[in-house]
């Protein structure tokens, strides 16, 4: 009897339209993606119309990411069980759903509510997706439908800013949420037609034990570093919110180290490599958002840009990382991974070093320049790593990593922001004498001080990644070079 794989890969209809169906996934991953992001650019504008503060409108952003952070290995689980499509299609509903409440939300609550419904959404199809390709295509092309997955993810996640600034400039803020509406129906239209039905399902139990502890560890450690930025981290309801989420993650390990079947596979960070390329990953999206969840206020608050002028300038980082990442991903087969995101990864630490330079008197231009910097190291960076994550696992286990992969990049972005925005108001607080969560009319210095700290932080996280990537690539190379010894020691004894 054949593996149940198979039933997908011998349907002739099925593999005819597999790169169709893969289009749709890609769609709702994307849309997913990008809505972590998007919100960034409309932040002023929303912050302005509902009269919040800086620290109020993050939790906009941060309740999305923290909600799927919170769900994703769950309903990774629940796919397995009751089915992957299943799960998937759900999602693409719920996700629609709340992009369409989040655009007709009138306050704060409403739209952190509904920002949590979208990203039930979002978690159910990002879970799922990586698995639904794995069984869909062929081993011979898997590599390059799940390389093609990173890349639509890269690009959702670094494009918000920009496709935001013009959409909140033509249409209003709101409009960042329901251009959802349209993409997602002609998706679900063709997608729910051409996606089959599930395959035989696995046996067993969802691990709701994990599952608990895991969502009380995420939900403790953001509440707690969110909220410390509004109250002061020596508040002892901090305190004990930063505590229960250590207990809860020691417990949450200890829990699913002696599960048979747990809802996170801890054997696959036994391998140096997967390990060290997940980190890598998770220390970039940490950098990138850092820059992302500042760039807005600064090119709008600082050099006083229209969203429509922001979004256009801050277009430069997608369109250059676009252009870069089918390069990187050809060249990366070529020459090695290791290289590419370790130059993608130099590049980026001299783009966030050159920003922790700028002033209220800064040139728009060089701006621009290391904008596009930025996009150019990602597009070095993200293809080969993504690349790596994959390859550096069995293949029975590409949609446990995908998961993993998708669970450490949100993980990133949520830590970006609060290390950003803890970092910025930190510094802020200490120069103005007094509790800042907000920009200080007239006091432009005060928020470009903090700025600099942020993107010196937002550095040495990079420079920390260049030297772990440094440090792989050149293990590799002696790897390589004593297996290529050995070989020519080999060939010169087999002719004596």
């Amino acid at each position: 009897m054949k593996p149940e794989i198979n039933t997908f890969q011998a349907d002739p209809m099925i593999q005819k339209n597999r790169w169709t169906i893969l289009i749709i996934l890609n769609l709702f991953v994307f849309m997913s993606t990008l809505d972590g992001s998007i919100v960034n650019i409309a932040l002023p504008v929303i912050s302005k119309n509902l009269n919040l503060s800086i620290s109020q409108t993050q939790w906009i952003v941060s309740s999305y990411l923290i909600a799927i952070c919170t769900l994703i290995l769950f309903f990774g689980r629940l796919g397995d069980i009751f089915g992957k499509i299943k799960v998937f299609k759900f999602g693409t509903v719920i996700f629609l759903v709340g992009s369409l409440l989040c655009g007709i939300s009138s306050s704060l609550t409403e739209l952190i509510i509904f920002r949590i419904v979208q990203a039930v959404g979002a978690s159910m199809t990002m879970a799922n997706s990586q698995g639904i390709i794995t069984d869909i295509f062929p081993i011979k092309e898997r590599g390059k439908a799940l390389g093609l997955v990173g890349t639509f993810v890269s690009l959702g996640s670094i494009a918000g800013p920009s496709a935001g600034g013009i959409l909140v400039s033509a249409l209003g803020w709101e409009s960042i949420f329901w251009v959802n509406i349209p993409i997602g129906i002609i998706a679900i239209s063709v997608g729910w037609r051409l996606l089959p039905k599930d395959l035989g399902l696995h046996k067993g139990n969802l691990d709701w034990n994990g599952s608990l502890l895991f969502s009380i560890f995420i939900i403790s450690l953001f509440s707690g570093l969110l909220l410390g930025q509004q109250v002061g981290y020596h508040d002892w309801r901090i305190l004990t919110s930063l505590v229960v989420s250590i207990i809860t993650f020691m417990l949450f390990l200890w829990t699913e180290s002696h599960k048979d079947q747990p809802m996170l596979h801890f054997a696959l960070f036994k391998n140096p490599a997967f390990s060290l390329s997940i980190l890598c990953g998770f220390l970039v999206f940490a950098s990138t958002f850092c820059f992302n969840i500042i760039a807005p206020f600064y090119t709008q608050n600082i050099l006083h840009l229209t969203p429509l002028g922001s979004g256009f300038l801050l277009m430069l980082f997608p369109i250059t990382m676009a252009v870069t990442a089918p390069f990187s991903g050809a060249l990366s087969d070529k020459i090695g991974s290791e290289f590419l995101t370790f130059i993608g990864l130099i590049v980026m630490v001299l783009a966030q070093f050159g920003l922790a330079t700028l002033h209220n008197g800064s040139s728009v231009p060089l701006f621009g320049v290391l904008v596009a910097m930025l996009g150019f190291g990602n597009g070095l960076f993200q293809s080969p790593n993504n690349s790596l994550v994959m390859s550096t696992v069995p293949r029975q286990h590409l949609g446990i990593a995908g998961s993993i992969n998708s669970l450490i990049r949100n993980f990133g972005m949520v830590i970006g922001i609060s290390l950003a925005t803890t970092t910025l108001f930190g510094v802020m607080s200490l120069k103005a004498g007094h509790r800042v969560t907000g920009l200080i009319p007239g006091h432009p210095d005060i928020f470009i001080e903090g700025m600099h700290v942020v993107f010196i932080l937002s550095a040495i996280i990079c420079l920390t990644s260049a030297v772990l990537t440094g440090y792989r690539l050149i293990k590799t190379r002696r790897i390589v070079h004593s297996i290529s010894h050995g070989e020519a020691s080999i060939s010169q004894k087999s002719k004596l």
